[in-house]
């Protein structure tokens, strides 16, 4: 190969990061110099922004502390990002002995035998406890509701025995989305059977990060199994249900291996039986639902 094109060679090759050459170390300290460095992509854009998003955040606001004053429950929900059951590499590190780190599979393939687990959760904002229904099915509109019910059985009922309102605050997508025909269809059918009226405010598109489960429930969850390998579903019960904070959190982890699925049609005349009055303000967003009378 000619000189000249091996140099040429040589320089795409060293700007992949295989080789690099000594003019690369120099162009790398004047860039030093004169304030730059390497760094990664950081995401901070959330895309177009809705003209009433902070007026929405506000209204969520107003209406939880609302709720909290009057001692009605006010709870947070979402779907935590499904997890791979079995010996697969989870992110972070976890204390070993030296040298004997913890063996994981090569490659992240879902095992056929073992899955997926689908953690659903609660939070009770009030309370700072929450509750994991691990669901091994799909993440839909049902299984969203049936861990609400779940949460209410175990806890919300005891807590707030004879409350007449529920506030559940939820993202705007997801099987818990704010176009999700499901989802009011079975919140009236969760409302029928516990009695409270049940108040939905959904966050803008794009904000789902806002959500308080996310930042005071799930990111501690992620935290407490870092570099533990979620080898069963029973393991990752133990570990969501272990989580908790010295700012007082507890969680109740619950394994749910009932199955949802996919394609439930919800009719019109079925829509139109739903007892639902939509807020003023952006009722796309905020609604509440009210038990039918003979019903309960």
């Amino acid at each position: 190969m000619d000189p000249q094109e091996h140099g040429q060679a040589g320089g795409r090759v060293e700007r992949t990061g295989a080789c690099r050459q000594p003019e690369d170390d120099q162009h790398l300290a004047g860039s030093a110099r004169l304030g730059y460095s390497l760094q990664s992509n950081r995401e901070a854009r959330e895309g177009g922004e809705q003209p009433d998003r902070n007026a929405q955040f506000e209204h969520i606001n107003a209406k939880a502390e609302s709720f909290q004053e009057s001692g009605r429950p006010v709870v947070s929900v979402d779907t935590q990002k499904k997890e791979l059951v079995g010996d697969f590499k989870n992110g972070g590190r976890e204390w070993r002995p030296k040298g004997h780190p913890e063996e994981v599979r090569v490659h992240d393939f879902k095992d056929k035998e073992l899955g997926e687990a689908i953690p659903y959760g609660v939070y009770d904002m009030a309370a700072s406890l929450g509750w994991v229904s691990v669901g091994v099915d799909h993440d839909t509109a049902e299984f969203a509701v049936a861990t609400l019910r779940r949460w209410w059985r175990q806890l919300g009922g005891e807590m707030y025995p004879g409350a007449k309102r529920l506030l559940v605050t939820a993202d705007g997508g997801g099987s818990n989305g704010s176009r999700c025909r499901l989802w009011k269809r079975k919140l009236q059918e969760f409302a029928d059977e516990t009695g409270p009226r049940i108040s939905v405010c959904h966050f803008p598109p794009g904000t789902s990060k806002w959500n308080k489960i996310e930042h005071r429930m799930f990111r501690h969850v992620t935290r407490n199994w870092r570099g533990r390998p979620l080898v069963d579903l029973e393991c990752i019960v133990k570990l969501i249900g272990s989580t908790t904070t010295e700012a007082g959190l507890e969680i109740r982890a619950e394994l749910d291996k009932k199955a949802y699925p996919l394609g439930r049609v919800v009719t019109q005349e079925e829509m139109d039986s739903i007892s639902i009055k939509t807020d003023e303000f952006h009722g796309e967003w905020n609604s509440t639902i009210r038990p039918r009378v003979g019903n309960r």
